[in-house]
């Protein structure tokens, strides 16, 4: 089957690629490589930063091999290697009305109690603030206690709401995702973000595959987005499978 340039398959990648936080195994990467981009254009968007991103793909060498990477929804955008954009939030939404959110968040956090508490409560990205009840710092054991005590006791929508009804007028978007956290951006800043690039690429048929579709899940507005066409995947070797069935049903030229 020759390459078309036409089609874009476009992976979240944690739950989707890999297992949330951990490093893609050699053969799904070694799919990807040798069985997809030989077909069509391949690329990833998340909400992490380039260097979570490139970690976890492998190294900064392997995210290289993709032809576009969308770091922090697409705030940080590459092509082939290459910047082709950049966003801030300090920028759009202004220091002094960022640290008024980012005072009371910590508040919030501070009067919550859990099973355990770590470190790194607020993480600042390029466009987005990450946000962990937790603390980013806590142990995969506690990582994953944390999630099943969250589905329990939903700690993170409960801050959401008051969030929400804090700071109604910044016009911030909440999306959880992954184990441990949730992202607030501005409106629009969601992985939808990363399609304002690729719609200058004249596109055929864009393929997205992501886990966290549901409403609130950081997959949900791509997903649905009409500019794709979405799959919904539930571990790195479903995503393999779906991947297989629209590679053989897309026509590639």
């Amino acid at each position: 089957m020759s390459h078309s340039r036409d089609i874009l398959c476009l992976f979240d990648v944690d739950g989707t690629l890999t297992a949330p936080r951990k490093v893609v195994e050699p053969n799904i990467y070694k799919f990807l490589m040798e069985e997809v981009k030989p077909k069509c254009c391949i690329g990833l968007v998340g909400g992490s930063d380039q260097s979570k991103i490139a970690e976890q793909m492998g190294g900064d060498q392997c995210l290289k091999e993709f032809d576009f990477v969308f770091s922090e929804n697409g705030l940080l955008a590459v092509k082939n290697g290459a910047e082709i954009g950049r966003q801030t939030i300090q920028s759009f939404v202004g220091e002094e009305r960022l640290q008024r959110f980012i005072n009371y968040t910590l508040l919030c956090l501070s009067e919550i109690e859990l099973p355990v508490k770590r470190g790194t409560f607020v993480e600042f990205r390029t466009g987005m603030l990450n946000i962990s009840p937790i603390g980013r710092s806590c142990s995969r054991e506690e990582r994953n206690a944390f999630e099943k005590y969250d589905k329990q006791h939903s700690i993170r929508p409960k801050l959401i709401e008051k969030l929400k009804s804090k700071f109604p007028d910044l016009g911030f978007t909440y999306s959880i995702g992954g184990q441990i956290s949730f992202d607030v951006f501005p409106n629009g800043w969601d992985k939808t973000h990363s399609l304002n690039y690729l719609e200058k690429e004249n596109f055929k048929e864009i393929h997205f595959f992501g886990d966290k579709i549901e409403k609130g899940g950081n997959d949900h507005e791509i997903y649905n987005d009409p500019r794709v066409i979405g799959h919904a995947v539930t571990s790195p070797e479903d995503t393999k499978e779906q991947v297989c069935k629209v590679l053989k049903t897309v026509q590639l030229q």
